[in-house]
């Protein structure tokens, strides 16, 4: 080694970074909250009898943090005016209610978490139902493992039997409310619930919320007379206790609802008596009408099937599929 070599070697300066760690905080003192709502970055969360503004700390990255989350908060979560808290850590989710945006769009894009029901508003009439967006609430409800409950409004304007009479078959439960009526059944089955509402835009979910929860103050909009849509009144998705025990999650009123990430085999498993005789199928059915040999037919025609029931669930596949609905929207009313 040469004379410059060795001085070049010793005259080097020395790295002045840190030392990397691997401890990270353990935030003993942190307090858990429900995420209700979110507005441009900022988390409001419930905590214990108060509500406590917070963001997103940096070290959960790409993390997502959605209405209906279990967070853990540090730093200021007294819920004072001005004060801000930290988002440290998302707590498992036992349920996620998802969509794409359309049935070619394979990305999923969380909407709720922790529910374990939807609520599923429906108008028999002004405007009209449409069973194909019916069909695709309770596809997301089962892939989400969440019950389904159909919620028809309007019942004063027209007979609810002919739509219920579609989806009894499937076994969904259902409630019926009246402009201005009473509100006991729903009541009932609210109770000690996290529900999600999802509906049409005009059908009455604002009208619901402020007649089950004195006070919400959702905003009421109006069908229009001529295209029979109603205008979107709630435009962000807010969790709200209810007095007799629950939580109540209102969302935006919905035109359409991708089913692109929905897994058909995981469908079926929503109805055990069907995903058993499934298991005789040859592999890779899907259990369509067009199908060949499926167990379905087989055992619809040996009787140990309802045909009906069959029947319906194939409508729900081809609703995930995006295909002609089975029933058409105009035969309901």
């Amino acid at each position: 080694m040469s004379r410059y070599d060795e001085e070049a070697r010793y005259d080097r300066p020395k790295r002045r970074t840190r030392p990397r760690t691997k401890d990270r905080p353990s935030y003993d003192d942190a307090v858990t909250g429900i995420v209700i709502t979110r507005d441009r970055g900022r988390y409001t969360c419930w905590v214990d009898d108060r509500q406590v503004t917070a963001m997103k700390a940096r070290q959960l990255g790409r993390t997502g943090v959605i209405v209906g989350d279990r967070v853990k908060l540090a730093g200021d979560a007294s819920g004072d005016e001005g004060t801000l808290a930290r988002i440290v850590e998302v707590l498992p989710r036992t349920t996620l209610l998802r969509r794409s945006a359309d049935d070619d769009d394979p990305v999923e894009r969380p909407l709720v978490a922790n529910a374990d029901q939807l609520v599923i508003v429906v108008a028999v009439a002004n405007p009209e139902p449409r069973t194909g967006l019916i069909d695709r609430f309770l596809v997301a409800a089962y892939d989400a493992g969440m019950r389904p409950l159909l919620c028809l409004t309007k019942t004063d304007l027209a007979d609810p039997d002919p739509l219920l009479s579609i989806y009894r078959p499937l076994g969904v439960e259902s409630v019926a409310t009246q402009q201005g009526g009473d509100l006991t059944d729903l009541r009932e089955q609210l109770q000690d619930r996290i529900s999600v509402l999802v509906g049409h835009s005009g059908v009455g979910k604002s009208t619901l919320v402020n007649g089950l929860i004195p006070g919400a103050d959702r905003a009421i909009g109006v069908v229009n007379e001529v295209t029979g849509r109603g205008r979107h009144t709630s435009t962000n998705t807010l969790v709200l206790r209810l007095p007799d025990g629950g939580w109540l999650i209102d969302t935006p009123g919905i035109r359409s609802f991708g089913l692109a990430h929905v897994d058909p085999d995981k469908l079926i498993d929503a109805f055990p008596d069907l995903a058993d005789v499934a298991e005789s199928c040859p592999r890779g059915c899907t259990h369509t009408e067009s199908a060949p040999d499926c167990g379905l037919d087989e055992a619809v025609t040996e009787g140990r099937l309802d045909p009906d029931r069959v029947a319906s669930f194939r409508r729900l596949l081809a609703s995930r599929e995006g295909r002609t609905q089975a029933v058409p929207e105009q035969d309901v009313t």
